[in-house]
This record gives structure tokens, C-alpha cells and sequence, in this order.
């Protein structure tokens, strides 16, 4: 992933997002929370560096990460946090394999199904 020469820089460390299953930005892209034509405009940070999101990545590939305070999952509902930890390690997975699909899968096709699906059937 790069973006001209400097590469894409977290917002929080200032080192360079150097894969995409790394990046915050692209997970929240994957998930539909940030749109296609807002993506180039959203900041990037490595998912690592947003504990409140990265804990829910639940995958043998990914260390736990523990959110300290208010977002600590382990604060949260049972039943949100199971729901969140399935969506997002989806998501997380879906990263690494567009990640190994190199460059033959087109940017909008990298959402979920069921973002690309919902998104479809808002643009008709």
C-alpha cells in the first residue's frame, strides 16, 4: 500500500502502514463504514494503534489486543461483543485475502458482501 512515494502514515505512530491486513482505514473500508469516495480523504492508522477496534479481531494470526478503559470489551455486553468479534475478524480476514490476491481484486470489491450488497441497492 502506498500513497506516492512517503507510503501511507498512521495518524498515531507516524510509521508507514506497510500491509493492508495492518490498516485500520481498509478494515473500516471492508466493513462499510467508510465509503468509496470518502476512503482517499479518511486518515490512516495501523489497526494495532486503535485498540477500541482491534480487539475484536479474534484470529489465531492476530496477538489480542486489550482496550484499556471505557471501550475495554470486556466492559461491554456479552452478546455486542460476540457479534462485533464476528464481524470484525470477517473483516480482518477478509484483508489478508485481498492482501494475497495481490492487485486482481478492484478496490470495490474488497467490502463484505453484504456492504457491497447494501450499497448496490442504495445506488438504485
Amino acid at each position: 500500500m502506498a500513497r506516492c512515494e512517503e507510503g501511507y502514515l498512521c495518524r498515531v505512530c507516524g510509521r508507514e502502514v506497510e500491509h493492508l491486513w495492518e490498516s485500520e482505514l481498509y478494515l473500516r473500508y471492508v466493513l462499510g463504514w467508510v465509503r468509496p469516495e470518502q476512503l482517499h480523504q479518511e486518515p490512516e492508522c495501523h489497526l494495532r494503534c486503535n485498540p477500541a477496534l482491534a480487539q475484536f479481531v479474534v484470529d489465531a494470526e492476530f496477538p489480542p489486543v486489550v482496550a484499556e478503559g471505557e471501550f475495554d470489551k470486556r466492559r461491554l455486553d456479552p452478546r455486542f461483543v460476540h457479534e462485533r468479534e464476528q464481524l470484525v475478524t470477517r473483516a480482518w480476514r477478509r484483508l489478508r485475502e485481498l492482501a494475497a490476491a495481490g492487485s486482481q481484486v478492484p478496490i470495490t470489491e474488497y467490502p463484505l458482501p453484504e456492504v457491497q450488497a447494501r450499497w448496490k441497492e442504495q445506488a438504485e
